[in-house]
């Protein structure tokens, strides 16, 4: 398949105070991105998962090497906007991407800015807010929205420009369990309708969501593939203080007493029906 983002040796350097060594953040770090695929990045606090999101469309440059997004290298400023177009970004906080005081004014802003037809962004608008379930709330003021509803607006503003991949940085962080879960069940259906994912997050149930799992530590990556491959590595997971997800620790605790749980048992709904079928 074709690659919508290449990562090419990339190093990401932060600088220090005066007379001290800039910090490497990320570390000569090559992978790619397939078109219409869902990638989940997890690590720990500083493991350089959310400085290689702001790198993917532009909004840090690297330090050393080059990622290129459908064929643009981000470091050209020609073709910045083109970058961000394709590789669209939703940031942790709602807050910082809500710019108008109607809704359905927040979602047309992005079109808007990139020339679009004002007919045509009356069509966008709307499809993008049914998209995330929020038609109904177009004309409300986003300051009264809950949580939840800010980032199905922000999501929704992002649609609304079309991207062809959409970067989430930490999207549920600020969330209540329902809350993750409504996002989650909208970036898997975004998904579905042919938009490359890229998902950042802690939140180890859901990463195992995704098509393929990245584990970042200390600026490196410690582990790729798909989720059964990552997971059954959990004492290296660990090793390196971070959790797995529920149904791989039930997995784990089992198989020490002896019950055959496959390895490949990574979701809360394969542990259910392995139960469900064990004799």
């Amino acid at each position: 398949m074709k690659s919508i983002i290449k990562i090419e040796n990339l190093i990401f350097e932060y600088m220090g105070e005066e007379d001290q060594e800039p910090v490497k953040a990320i570390n000569n770090i090559s992978l790619d991105i397939e078109e219409g695929s869902f990638t989940a990045i997890i690590g720990q606090n500083g493991s350089g998962k959310s400085t290689l999101a702001k790198n993917l469309n532009g909004l840090l440059l690297p330090s050393g090497g080059a990622i290129y997004v459908n064929g643009w290298d981000t470091k050209d400023d020609e073709h910045i906007w083109d970058v961000r177009q394709t590789a669209g970004m939703v940031f942790q906080n709602p807050d910082n991407q809500l710019v108008s005081s109607i809704v359905e004014d927040d979602v047309a802003f992005g079109p808007e800015n990139l020339g679009v037809e004002p007919k045509l962004i009356r069509k966008r608008v709307d499809e993008a807010l049914e998209s995330v379930n929020m038609g109904e709330y177009k004309r409300k003021a986003p300051h009264l929205l809950s949580g939840g509803q800010k980032q199905r607006i922000a999501i929704a503003g992002v649609v609304a420009m079309r991207p062809k991949c959409i970067i989430f940085d930490e999207p549920t962080a600020m969330l209540d369990p329902r809350g993750r879960n409504d996002i989650m069940d909208i970036i898997k259906e975004l998904h579905e309708e042919g938009i490359t994912v890229v998902l950042i997050t802690h939140f180890m149930d859901e990463a195992v969501r995704a098509e393929r799992v990245i584990i970042l530590n200390k600026g490196t990556v410690l582990l790729d593939g798909t989720p059964e491959e990552v997971f059954k590595e959990h004492e290296l997971i660990r090793s390196v203080n971070l959790d797995v997800p529920m149904a791989v620790e039930l997995g784990a605790k089992l198989r020490s007493r002896g019950i055959k749980v496959p390895e490949e048992v990574v979701t809360i709904e394969e542990m259910v029906e392995f139960v469900c079928q064990y004799k």
